[in-house]
């Protein structure tokens, strides 16, 4: 684990050394401090005269200056260290997130990928500028005061070395126990995370079932679990101080009780007042350096299982992966399943799609209907390798998409679901998502044809309206017909509609499917709808029923040969259907 997150370190890594030298100065100039200033108070108990004293004084001032200035350059490089190994952090596990398929991001869920790239980070940056600073800073105060404590005072700083492995055994017994209460407290986050996500998304269903003090209550019996779960972690750590506590203000009874004994016992033939200042100091640094380091186990503590968590992202192989030697050219929209069977995780019990063989022609307009859970947007998932298929094979232009170049396959294959999602910025900003070279023409050409030109210039900034996050402030059909448009300006080999245009009426989804004909003919269109007038006059219909292909023909064949098409077809005419708006 630290291993991979030494990784992250790269051009920060001049940065993090300067730390450790700037950092190391300063402890040893501060170590001699009380070594000169025991010194002067002897030599002013011998009688030194004020010349002396002063250049001794001046002498300190300037020792204390320069242990002032490295610890100021220390702060400065440490803080740039710690903060660009959190940006580097941030980065490698937002790219391998990036390279994720659709499987791996299932096995962490977004709502707990969020939490690693905010708190997690947050808290292993923490710990890293305290481990480069003051776990650098702190043993070598310890050891270096140790030394010149035993050469100052003789046996009187045995004590010191008594004290140091009870509290060492204290902390690792506090900290064995707050461990798992840490680790406890970071799965709930994800929880109430997910909880948050679910709840701001759906924020338009909570008020339509007036359900606002259910999701109050669930929210904070989530958060009240968090607080439980800190409060033992927190009170388990605090035992920390009270321990701390006891063994400073032990020893400096002891160092100034024992050591006041001596200098009157013995004259100041074995210890003097100036050596008795420099244990008392020496003391200080000691304990101050032992809490300290009881500071930052509490933070290691606290990241060590946000460090595990981001290592988790950052070892997780794509499930998906690039062929060694890649085909980067897709010929044309031909699409072949053969023997295709998919399921979405090698526990599932059953097949999402079973015994799948299919072939459709470059340039050929396609239409599937099925019932709900009938899979069949998971039949179309496997054309632009969002999922690799079980077993068979899916072959796109003649190739086999696993030989593909992923990047060249999903270049050439435009996907536009029933939720889309659009970026915040301008309405041409979205639209260059297909092109980011369009011109302006070129976006009014697809967005008269995806029935968008009209609505886009009704708006007072026109192509430069603002979408707000997630496109909150188009409706639904506006939003598709965007959409559409993007998808359409990428000039795909393959074009998939996944029940794309349910939020428009049937008489503008009859234009957008007209304008494709002429915009885009030798574009394969795959068009997943549940209005049979959606796909009417598709070159081939199929019917998917659990995940199988029931039927396939055009329109009339089907009305002649399958129950499911007819049955749809007479429910839809005779009821009416009824549009969407």
């Amino acid at each position: 684990m630290l291993k991979q997150l030494a990784k992250c370190v790269r051009e920060y890594k001049t940065l993090t050394i300067l730390t450790f030298v700037f950092i190391i100065c300063e402890a040893v100039i501060e170590i001699f401090i009380p070594f000169i200033t025991a010194n002067l108070v002897n030599n002013i108990n011998a009688g030194a005269g004020s010349g002396e004293i002063v250049g001794t004084g001046l002498f300190l001032v300037g020792l204390a200056i320069c242990s002032l200035s490295f610890g100021a350059l220390a702060s400065f490089t440490c803080s740039k260290a710690s903060a660009g190994f959190a940006k580097n952090v941030r980065k490698d596990v937002f790219n391998k997130v990036q390279a994720f398929s659709f499987g791996n991001i299932d096995k962490f869920s977004s709502s707990s990928l969020v939490t690693r790239l905010t708190t997690d980070v947050a808290n292993v940056q923490m710990s890293y500028m305290m481990i480069i600073r003051t776990a650098v800073r702190c043993p070598i105060m310890l050891v270096f005061a140790v030394v010149m404590a035993y050469i100052m005072g003789g046996m009187l700083a045995s004590a010191f070395v008594i004290v140091i492995p009870v509290l060492a055994m204290g902390l690792i017994l506090v900290f064995r126990k707050a461990m798992p209460a840490f680790r406890s407290v970071f799965r709930k986050y994800d929880k109430l995370n997910e909880s948050i996500e679910e709840n701001v998304r759906g924020m338009r269903v909570v008020k339509g079932f007036s359900r606002e003090e259910y999701e109050k209550q669930n929210f904070t019996k989530a958060a009240d679990n968090i607080r439980k779960d800190f409060t033992r972690a927190e009170r388990i750590v605090a035992l920390n101080n009270p321990l701390m506590n006891f063994c400073i203000y032990f020893n400096m009874a002891f160092v100034l009780i024992v050591g006041s004994w001596m200098i009157i016992s013995k004259r100041g033939t074995e210890i003097n007042v100036g050596q008795l200042t420099a244990m008392v100091t020496y003391g200080m640094q000691i304990l101050i350096s032992l809490m300290m380091l009881s500071m930052i186990l509490v933070i290691i503590t606290i990241s060590a299982e946000s460090a595990k968590r981001i290592c988790e992202v950052l070892s997780e192989e794509p499930e998906l992966k690039e062929p060694e030697d890649p085909v980067t050219q897709v010929a044309d929209g031909s699409i072949d399943f053969k023997d295709v069977s998919f399921k979405y995780s090698e526990k599932a019990e059953r097949f999402s799609l079973s015994d799948i063989d299919l072939h459709i022609d470059s340039g050929m307009t396609v239409g599937i209907i099925g019932g709900t859970g009938s899979s069949k947007s998971t039949l179309i998932q496997l054309i632009p390798r969002l999922y690799d298929v079980t077993e068979g094979t899916v072959c796109v232009g003649g190739v086999d998409v696993r030989d593909y170049s992923m990047k060249a396959l999903r270049d050439s294959v435009a996907v536009v679901l029933q939720k889309n999602l659009l970026f915040s910025g301008t309405i041409a900003e979205n639209l260059r998502w297909g092109n980011k070279d369009a011109t302006q023409e070129e976006l009014e050409a697809v967005c008269r044809i995806a029935q968008a030109h009209d609505f886009i210039n009704s708006f007072p900034d026109g192509y430069e309206t603002h979408i707000e996050q997630g496109g909150t402030n188009v409706s639904g059909g506006q939003k598709q017909r965007i959409c559409i448009a993007r998808a359409m300006l990428k000039k795909p080999k393959i074009l998939i509609l996944d029940d794309s245009t349910s939020a428009v009426d049937t008489k503008t989804d009859a234009l957008i499917r007209a304008g494709f004909r002429d915009y885009i003919p030798e574009t394969t269109k795959i068009i997943i709808a549940q209005r049979i007038a959606s796909v009417q006059d598709a070159d081939l219909i199929i019917v998917m029923d659990n995940g199988r292909i029931a039927a396939m023909g055009d329109h009339n064949e089907l009305l002649e040969k399958s129950d499911i098409y007819r049955e749809v077809y007479e429910e839809q005419t005779n009821g009416g259907d009824s549009d969407e708006q």
